[in-house]
This record gives structure tokens, C-alpha cells and sequence, in this order.
């Protein structure tokens, strides 16, 4: 059984002092076993080795929100796998359709990216999804068909069962919208049939993917109890210890259905 897998995406959004806070509350509250749900917290790269510290001793992991395909040299501004080994990551986010609008991200950019967190030791949490407009157009299977094809790009079988796909309508992101369970339900058998047919129905049904897009409290379980919806990328609600932990115990929860 594949499992449940929520990921607290802060953004940029939380000092070093307030991730010491936000970790300890989630920490205080979270209380029940975790069982076959895993948890991942993202800080800002200012936060990383100071929420780490914090999580010693707990079964949270730590992730970083980007990174940089080279280990080292002279790229200014931006941060390598190997820097965020060392303080502890062992995810990554990676093609957020915030780094694809804001900072030109492409498919083939993100694949490369992806090939190298594999290759350090991270594991990648790859986000694809469809704008307002392509899905008033009625593209959004082949947009996502595109993408997904695009960020596996010669990554093998045996990597593509260890990462993580996120599908994050761009629409429903930050908008309060949110895609209704079976709209989401249909893209992610959508996402798990590429891989199946570019890989094979085995590996496809070892891969995890999560929702992404307004995940709150109130709508968290109706999610994660579709068949092909194996977690969540949580953005705001990530940001309250009380909200990110109701929506990890609604996946512990439905983990267990």
C-alpha cells in the first residue's frame, strides 16, 4: 500500500524565529502514530538547519522548496543538493508553478534538476498542473500529459517509484478554489496511466502522488480518500501547527480505509 505523504510547503514566508515556533507546535499537537502516513516540513533555506535541529528525534523529515543542478561553483543566489544534504534534507520541491511563472522554469530545466536530486540522495517532489485557461480549453490532459512526460525525461523505473509527482491545478493555488475530489481523482489516474504506459502498471502503482491547491482542513479528507490521491502539498494551511496537523491526521485516518 502505497502511503500517505503531506508536505508543509512554507514558501516565503516564516524567519528563523518563527519556524521555531510553528515546529514546536506542530510538534506539541501532533500526537497520534503516524502509521503509514509520512510527514515533510519545507522551510525557507534560512530556516533549514534550525528546523532540523528541532525536528531531532521525531519522525518529521526536512525538505527544501528548490536547488540549484550543480554541487557547487560560481551560480550567485542559489543552493546546491549537496548544501541541503548537509543540513539534513532528504526531499526537495521541485518545479513549483510559482518557479515556473516567476522565474521561467521549463520542463526540460526541471527534469534536469530532478536527475540531479535523485543522483545526490533527495528525494524530489515534482509538481505539475494546468492553468485556468488551459482547463477552460479543455487541455488539461495534455498539458499534464506534457509535463509529466517532460520531468521523467531518462529518469529509470527504479527512480521513478522513490519520487514524489504533486498535481497543483494552478488555478486552485492561493485562490481558495479548490479542484472538487473527482476533478482531482480523474488527474491523478490521468498522471498514474503516463507512467504506466511509459514505464509499467507496477511502477505506476508505487508511485506517490499528492494534491495540491487549497488543501485545508475542511476539505483534506474528502481528498485523500480517492483512489489515486496519495497525499497533499499544503501551502497556507501549512503555515497554523493546528491546520497543517487536522490535515495529517485526516490522512492518517484515511490511510487506514
Amino acid at each position: 500500500m502505497r502511503p500517505k505523504i503531506i508536505a508543509g510547503n512554507w514558501k516565503m514566508f516564516k524567519t528563523p524565529e518563527e519556524s521555531k515556533d510553528l515546529i514546536n507546535g506542530i510538534k506539541i499537537k501532533l500526537t497520534v502514530p503516524l502509521g503509514n502516513t509520512k510527514v515533510i516540513v519545507c522551510p525557507p533555506f534560512t530556516s533549514l538547519s534550525l528546523v532540523q535541529a528541532l525536528l531531532t528525534g521525531s519522525s518529521i523529515a526536512l525538505g527544501a522548496q528548490n536547488m540549484y543542478l550543480e554541487d557547487e561553483g560560481a551560480f550567485t543566489g542559489e543552493i546546491s543538493p549537496k548544501m541541503l544534504r548537509s543540513v539534513g534534507c532528504t526531499y526537495v520541491i521541485l518545479g513549483h508553478s510559482e518557479r515556473r511563472q516567476y522565474f521561467n522554469e521549463t520542463n526540460e530545466f526541471i527534469n534536469r534538476k530532478a536527475r540531479k536530486a535523485l543522483s545526490s540522495g533527495l528525494t524530489p517532489i515534482i509538481c505539475v498542473g494546468e492553468t485556468l485557461e488551459q482547463r477552460e480549453k479543455n487541455i488539461t490532459d495534455q498539458i499534464v500529459t506534457t509535463q509529466v512526460k517532460g520531468v521523467l525525461r531518462e529518469i529509470s523505473s527504479s527512480e521513478v517509484e522513490n519520487l514524489i509527482i504533486a498535481y497543483e491545478p494552478i488555478w486552485a493555488i492561493g485562490t481558495g478554489k479548490t479542484a472538487t475530489p473527482a476533478q482531482a481523482q480523474e488527474v491523478h489516474l490521468l498522471i498514474r496511466k503516463i507512467i504506466g504506459q511509459t514505464y509499467s502498471w507496477a511502477t505506476a502503482e508505487k508511485v506517490v502522488i499528492q494534491y495540491g491547491g487549497s488543501v485545508k482542513p475542511e476539505n483534506s479528507r474528502e481528498l485523500l480518500t480517492q483512489s489515486d490521491i496519495d497525499g497533499a502539498l499544503v501551502g497556507g494551511a501549512c503555515l497554523k501547527a493546528e491546520s497543517f496537523v487536522t490535515i495529517v491526521e485526516n490522512a492518517i485516518l484515511t490511510s487506514k480505509k
